[in-house]
């Protein structure tokens, strides 16, 4: 089967953050990407992210364009009529500074679509905020509803949830329904990708119910932040832990008959007995290991699932199955593994993923893909406007 996106090309300004996860999902599904960095001086560092992030460049391509010269900012106009797709994270305001905003690029190629990413959105009294992840999960509610450290603060995510969802896969899917739209209107599409937008779409629920009801979730005083027995993190005699998630009463029932606790289950969701049933359960879970437990209740239609760190997730015999792994090769590193196209429709089944070497370009053969000539690629090697 054809990649997904084969045909379709996207010039990406990010090297890091919600951005480069976007072009990465993209690039999985077969868009072809054009990464843009701006040149860099003889023996400067040009600070790139570690070699085994974003998939490690796989797949894409990479020029270096001096955007403050205006022979630079020319090649990025050509490139632009022939994309299908820009996505850019300067601060609000920054693209369009540099000749390269909405507008401009609009005026060249009307069936551009056109992504910007930021924090906080292209206006509004926090647009100019500089921001991180957690930035973007405190203002969206998400730190305000998760659980408590030793101190009584809102621990550390053990993700960059809002540069992942809230603002990666918002973007590429807010890009594919541009595109969609495109084949029936003709016209491109300008995006303004928020991540602290996209941490709100994650929140939506908590949102929805407090908007309606005038019920705000907190820690433990619902649901799915722990209010109920049935649905927490507990400690087997290992020190290691199991996650519980067994909210319907018969997945509750099924757990309680195999722990031999089947006088609790119809405590699920008494108020009245949560601490006790709380209690009860942890001192059960610390009788047997957690792999010991595993083996007896997730498959057993319990909603239980061991707590895995990295290293064991690389291992997983069911994602080993799954293809969830694939190898690749850096000229300095040295054969290494990484995960796969991993998201629904892309080819997980991948040869071996050959690096570029550091700080190498395609710039000469994009531009020649792109319309360039040879003497023009040249002229604007020799001036320094690309490298």
């Amino acid at each position: 089967m054809a990649p997904l996106l084969q045909g379709f090309t996207a010039l990406d300004f990010a090297a890091v953050g919600p951005a480069a996860r976007a072009t990465r999902i993209l690039a999985d599904w077969g868009m072809r990407v054009i990464k843009v960095a701006p040149v860099v001086a003889a023996g400067v560092d040009p600070g790139e992210p570690a070699f085994h992030t974003y998939g490690a460049g796989r797949g894409l391509e990479k020029i270096r364009v001096d955007l403050k010269a205006a022979a630079g900012r020319g090649v990025i106009h050509r490139l632009a009529r022939e994309a299908d797709v820009l996505i850019e994270s300067y601060r609000p305001g920054v693209a369009a500074r540099l000749g390269i905003g909405w507008e401009e690029l609009h005026a060249l190629n009307p069936r551009l679509v056109y992504c910007s990413t930021s924090g906080y959105g292209q206006q509004g009294p926090s647009s100019q905020w500089a921001g991180h992840d957690l930035n973007y999960l405190a203002v969206g509610g998400y730190l305000g509803c998760s659980g408590r450290d030793a101190d009584g603060r809102p621990a550390m995510p053990g993700a960059t949830v809002a540069d992942s969802a809230g603002g990666g896969m918002h973007a590429a899917a807010a890009i594919l329904a541009a595109l969609l739209g495109r084949t029936a209107s003709g016209n491109g599409a300008y995006l303004d990708v928020a991540v602290a937008d996209g941490v709100l779409n994650l929140m939506s629920l908590y949102i929805d119910e407090y908007l309606a009801t005038g019920m705000e979730t907190r820690p433990g005083n619902a649901l799915l932040t722990g209010r109920f027995a049935c649905y927490g993190v507990y400690t087997a005699a290992d020190g290691r832990h199991l996650a519980v998630g067994a909210i319907e009463p018969r997945f509750f029932q099924n757990l309680c008959r195999l722990l031999d606790l089947e006088q609790y289950a119809g405590a699920q969701y008494d108020p009245g007995r949560q601490d006790e049933l709380r209690g009860t359960l942890q001192q059960r879970f610390l009788t047997r290991s957690r792999d010991a437990w595993v083996e007896l209740l997730a498959g057993a239609d319990t909603c239980v699932a061991p707590v895995l760190g990295i290293a064991e997730v690389a291992a997983d015999p069911h994602l080993r199955e799954r293809h969830s792994f694939i190898k690749a090769r850096h000229p300095e590193h040295g054969e290494f593994e990484q995960l796969a196209p991993i998201l629904a429709g892309a080819e997980r089944d991948q040869p071996v993923h050959e690096l570029a070497p550091a700080g190498s370009t395609d710039t000469g053969a994009v531009l020649g893909t792109m319309g360039f000539s040879a003497e023009e690629i040249g002229q604007l090697l020799r001036v320094g406007s690309v490298q």
